[in-house]
C-alpha cells in the first residue's frame, strides 16, 4: 500500500504525533475538531494497513502496531532478529532489523546516524549523539520498547 505521505491527512498524522491534541491541531488549522479526528481514524488505517502490509512484505511476525506512532515491531522470521518498521515523514517506511554492526566500515554509516537521529526527533525521543550508529539505534529502540509496556 503506498502511504499518501502528501495529503492533508498525514500533516494531521505527524501533528499528532509531535504531541499536540486534536483541539490544537483543529484551531491551528482552522477546522473542526470531528474533521480532525475522522481524518485522524482514517490515516491510522492507512498507516496501519501498510505497516502490516511491509511486515508481510518482509516475513516480519507481529508483535505490536502502533498505528499513531507509526511503529511495528516483530520477528523476523528469515533473519532471527527483532525486527522494526518505522513511517518517517523524512525518510519514509523503513525496517530495521537488531544486529551488532559493524559499523565504521559500512558504506551506510552516515544515512544510519541521520535516520536515527531524525527518526527520535520526529518521535519526540531524546538520545544522545554518539559516533556509534548501532548504539544510538539500541537507545532509540529500547526507548519504543519502554513506551509499548
Amino acid at each position: 500500500m503506498f502511504l499518501p505521505t502528501n495529503e492533508k491527512q498525514f500533516v494531521f498524522w505527524k501533528m499528532r504525533r509531535s504531541g499536540m491534541q486534536n483541539i490544537s491541531i483543529a484551531n491551528e488549522l482552522g477546522i473542526t475538531r470531528q474533521g480532525v479526528s475522522q481524518a485522524l481514524r482514517t490515516m491510522d488505517k492507512k498507516i496501519d494497513a501498510s505497516l502490516r502490509e511491509m511486515a508481510q512484505a518482509n516475513r516480519i511476525r507481529i508483535k505490536n502496531v502502533d498505528p499513531e506512532r507509526g511503529i511495528l515491531s516483530g520477528w523476523s522470521v528469515p533473519f532471527q532478529t527483532s525486527a522494526y518498521i518505522f513511517v518517517s515523514e523524512k525518510h519514509g517506511m523503513q525496517v530495521w532489523y537488531e544486529h551488532e554492526g559493524d559499523c565504521e566500515s559500512c558504506d551506510e554509516y552516515t544515512k544510519c546516524i541521520e535516520f536515527i537521529w531524525d527518526l527520535a526527533s520526529e518521535l519526540g525521543i531524546s538520545i544522545k549523539k554518539v559516533q556509534d550508529p548501532t548504539e544510538m539505534a539500541e537507545e532509540l529502540l529500547a526507548k519504543i520498547r519502554e513506551d509499548q509496556v
